[in-house]
């Protein structure tokens, strides 16, 4: 195997800065539009950094909406949440752009957007289903947290129902196992408000 030289690996290495500070400057310059992208699964740094980015972009400008771009597989619940209380909380209306992949907790930020204001590119997929989590621990450890599994999907449930239009029963029947949904499934369903191919079709 041939050893890689020390200017090869300061050649890399400069390489890889640049790539990370380009990446930088893209999210920057999205910031500047009042847009906010979530391409990844969701955990508390992404979501710390997500929220960060929605309250920068309240104190700059109260009234021009802040448009979120999903393209995710979902992830915690309680760091999901917490974007989700962000997106109600701050003054700007919060629209919701689905393009990829909008799954679990992805779908449901996707509907929480403002109304009006939540589409779907034509070829995203679209999951909702219940909460997951692994329970263990003694007798008591597992009855506490199949208590606190059960709240959270009675909330969950409860918002997807009051965001959609859907009955709660349904949405509890249609999330008890994986329910897929294609941009036109879901804008029928009420999770978005429209399929859109261009972006002068956001209004």
């Amino acid at each position: 195997m041939n050893e890689i030289s020390p200017n090869q690996t300061t050649r890399m290495s400069s390489e890889i800065d640049r790539l990370d500070l380009n990446r930088f400057d893209v999210f920057q310059r999205l910031l500047k539009d009042r847009i906010v992208f979530l391409g990844t699964a969701v955990d508390d740094e992404v979501a710390n950094f997500i929220i960060a980015q929605m309250l920068f972009l309240e104190a700059q400008d109260q009234e021009k909406p802040i448009w979120l771009y999903i393209n995710s597989p979902g992830g915690s619940v309680t760091s999901g949440m917490a974007i989700y209380d962000t997106m109600q909380f701050v003054e700007p209306e919060v629209g919701t752009i689905c393009m990829g992949l909008g799954a679990s907790m992805g779908q449901f930020l996707l509907c929480a957007g403002a109304k009006g204001k939540r589409f779907a590119l034509p070829h995203a997929r679209i999951l909702m289903h219940q909460p997951l989590g692994g329970v263990r621990g003694d007798a008591t450890d597992i009855a506490i947290q199949a208590e606190q599994m059960a709240f959270t999907k009675q909330i969950l449930q409860q918002r997807i129902a009051e965001h959609t239009g859907q009955s709660i029963e349904t949405i509890e029947t249609d999330s008890d196992r994986d329910r897929w949904f294609t941009a036109e499934e879901a804008s029928d369903y009420g999770i978005i408000d429209k399929v859109i191919v261009r972006r002068g079709e956001m209004h």
